[in-house]
């Protein structure tokens, strides 16, 4: 669990750039899908070999990544890879998912597209069905499909600034009413080494369009380049070093906080590369494996509920400021609750949950501050009369042959 910050998080890539990010980025990666650049991104290793041995080679050559966050996701789920490129993790997901999941490859880059529908066909027949699909368009614009819009302008050449307002109201009917990928649809957001790519005004729009794709209880699950220091203004202006995962790095701190201003919570590193991929200027850049979770907005009623923060810290605080006690029983709302408890969540192994004896329907549960900390009373969760006695029954807890007791 982190502190929260109020303060709203600006990547600090703000220095003048003078050239087209996106065109530089564009141009390295055709390059990259027709021959294969090993200096394009950091290489990673432990990818499951049963996996990739179904792959064609040219996928695998032509892959550009970090870290693999593809070990992440479940069987059925439904997955967007934001910037899949030559297609390597979605087709490795296509397999996690089985036949009941769903894979969708998000990427702008047409060379890049052409390589990995090139294998659809052939991996469908491996596979025994068909669960994947690559479509066209900006991770930072999930509404916007991209071969519709392009469609409706070849049909539609601009040439006047009526034709400019006709286009505009086309793309906003696009996203609407058709969009690419549809809000709280999607189990799981992937991405490698692809955030970095994205010019630094589009950043804050990018991590709300991976929040407004999930489902709640969803999670991202993100590998990318970060930095430990705010990248020089030398290294902001070459093109090449922002087409090649470097300009474009998040500072690590930032990186997790970007998260938590989109509004996810339970965010985590789970792996970090110890040394690091490159150093530039006394800069180290190196790979970092996030994963966040949605689902902590909504109502908090109160159902006299409580958990108990195991340890080993003294004290905890999560994503809302909420404080929580080592061994104290903390009042929560219900919503906090199943947040905390829920096996699928980042918390419950870290929780003991305390139930009500007696269930208060949450069509009558009233609000609950949410503002506050407050321990819960035993007598709030047993109830005021209750004065039961329970008897020893001889029960294996106080065993005489064991000498427990």
């Amino acid at each position: 669990m982190t502190e929260p910050r109020a303060n709203t998080v600006v990547p600090a890539q703000t220095t003048a750039i003078a050239y087209n990010i996106e065109q530089a980025v564009r141009e390295r990666y055709e390059a990259g899908a027709q021959e294969p650049e090993a200096l394009l991104c950091c290489p990673t290793d432990g990818y499951d070999s049963s996996y990739l041995e179904r792959l064609p080679q040219e996928i695998i050559e032509k892959d550009y990544g970090c870290g693999d966050p593809t070990r992440y996701v479940n069987l059925g789920e439904t997955v967007v890879d934001l910037g899949s490129g030559a297609g390597k993790n979605c087709y490795i997901l296509a397999q996690r998912v089985g036949a009941a999941g769903q894979v969708i490859g998000v990427d702008f880059n047409e060379e890049m597209l052409a390589l990995s529908r090139k294998y659809l066909e052939e991996m469908g027949d491996k596979l025994g069905y068909r669960n994947l699909e690559f479509v066209k368009g900006k991770i930072q614009d999930l509404a916007l499909n991209l071969d519709r819009m392009e469609s409706w302008l070849q049909q539609n050449p601009i040439t006047t600034l009526e034709g400019v307002a006709a286009f505009e109201t086309e793309r906003d009917r696009l996203r609407s009413q058709t969009p690419l990928i549809a809000s709280d649809s999607i189990d799981v957001v992937i991405s490698n080494c692809v955030l970095n790519l994205v010019r630094p005004q589009d950043k804050q729009q990018l991590f709300a369009e991976i929040f407004r794709v999930l489902k709640r209880g969803g999670r991202a699950v993100i590998s990318d380049i970060v930095c430990d220091e705010d990248p020089t203004p030398t290294i902001l202006n070459d093109p090449k070093l922002w087409s090649g995962c470097i300009a474009g790095a998040f500072r690590e701190h930032t990186f997790l906080e970007m998260f938590e201003q989109a509004g996810f919570h339970g965010i985590e590193i789970l792996t970090r590369q110890e040394e690091p991929w490159q150093v530039i200027d006394g800069i180290e850049f190196r790979s970092l494996t996030v994963r966040a979770y949605k689902g902590k907005q909504g109502l908090c009623l109160e159902r006299n509920q409580a958990v108990i923060y195991k340890g080993p810290w003294k004290s905890v605080q999560d994503d809302d400021g909420h404080t929580l006690y080592r061994g104290q029983r903390m009042a929560v709302c219900d919503k906090t609750f199943q947040l905390y408890t829920d096996p699928r969540s980042p918390y419950h192994q870290d929780m003991i949950p305390v139930l009500p004896h007696a269930t208060i329907p949450l069509e009558s549960a009233p609000v609950f501050d949410c503002s506050r900390d407050s321990l819960r009373h035993p007598r709030e969760t047993k109830g005021v009369n209750y004065r039961d006695t329970i008897a020893d029954t001889g029960s294996a807890c106080c065993d005489p042959a064991t000498n427990c007791c």
